[in-house]
């Protein structure tokens, strides 16, 4: 009964939290914005540049599916292209429903499952590993945007928590990578373990340790990772030139890494009214009105909709075909 009344009580303080953190952005979003000013703006976007946008989101998902195959390969997991690219669509239609993006890595790692029996610890491990890349990768373009961004932009104090994330992701990456810092990680656990993130790091440590043996595919993987990441903040970018947004895309590599990190908040579903808020604050920062700034990425969020399409799709039909999966044999 103390567990079960343990499990409730975190419940109810995450759904405590997701409303909280939801109602002040959203009250954030509404005292910024003119809705009918922004309706305007919305109903007169360019369909050319929206359209760029989803492009690049959908261009990107064959070269990450590439990367996972390569992964999963070096693990003794073998699959087509085809599916791994059917298994990221599901994945992103999962995000859309369960909290984060990390919604559709638990989707893509329980196909996988599914599909080759007695892969767990491999599964998880390539798709955490694939996250941490995504990661650092995000890290690096961020210590990119700071360099960018010192004497061109006024955007007080993102700028020094873009610094921040750099440092931090720096020290981390040579504890976790780093065989004779184990000992640190060991003094750790307790923490992490009441952080309830214990055993995904596990993981992601195990899978990093995994590929030592392989360096050249880690690096090459990474940067993949790196160039995918630095092609998807140009989506951004066409989003707001679809809503009249006039700026380069500088300062969009600024922003993107911290973009990339807002939509990881567990505490609303798909970075509702988080990402919009962050929006109207960075791009306000920049001279951008608010009501574009809303536009921009509530434009964005309607990308991301539209590449969780096929995804539902795809469950749908296999909802109708009775839920059936054909098992590969290792």
């Amino acid at each position: 009964m103390g567990r079960r009344g343990n499990v409730l009580s975190r419940r109810a303080l995450r759904v405590a939290a997701t409303l909280v953190v939801t109602g002040l952005c959203t009250a954030y979003i509404v005292w910024k914005i003119d809705l009918g000013r922004t309706a305007h703006v919305l109903a007169h976007a360019s369909p050319g540049w929206w359209l760029a946008s989803l492009a690049i989101m959908v261009g990107s998902v064959w070269p990450m599916a590439w990367r996972w195959q390569r992964l999963l390969a070096a693990r003794g997991v073998h699959d087509s292209l085809r599916w791994l690219v059917r298994a990221y669509f599901v994945g992103y239609a999962a995000g859309q429903i369960l909290p984060t993006s990390l919604g559709g890595d638990a989707s893509r790692i329980y196909e996988t499952v599914r599909r080759h029996e007695g892969t767990g610890g491999v599964a998880a491990g390539t798709v955490l590993l694939e996250r941490a890349l995504g990661g650092t990768a995000t890290l690096l373009l961020a210590a990119a945007g700071f360099a960018l961004a010192v004497g061109q932009y006024d955007i007080g104090g993102y700028l020094w928590v873009e610094l921040g994330f750099v440092v931090a992701a720096a020290g981390a990456s040579v504890v976790l990578f780093s065989t004779r810092l184990h000992w640190l990680l060991q003094r750790t656990r307790p923490l992490l373990r009441f952080l309830r993130v214990e055993r995904v790091l596990r993981e992601v440590y195990i899978a990093v340790h995994s590929f030592r043996r392989t360096p050249r595919l880690l690096l090459s993987m990474f940067a993949l990772t790196l160039g995918v990441q630095a092609v998807r903040v140009l989506a951004i970018w066409c989003a707001g030139k679809a809503v009249g947004v006039d700026l380069s895309p500088r300062p969009y590599y600024v922003m993107g890494p911290l973009l990339f990190l807002v939509m990881l908040v567990p505490f609303t579903v798909n970075g509702l009214a988080v990402r919009e808020s962050f929006f109207v604050s960075f791009l306000g920062t920049l001279g951008v009105p608010a009501d574009r700034a809303f536009a921009t990425g509530f434009l964005f969020f309607v990308v991301t909709i539209a590449l969780s399409l096929p995804g539902a799709a795809i469950v749908g039909w296999d909802a109708l075909r009775g839920g059936t999966r054909k098992a590969v044999p290792r």
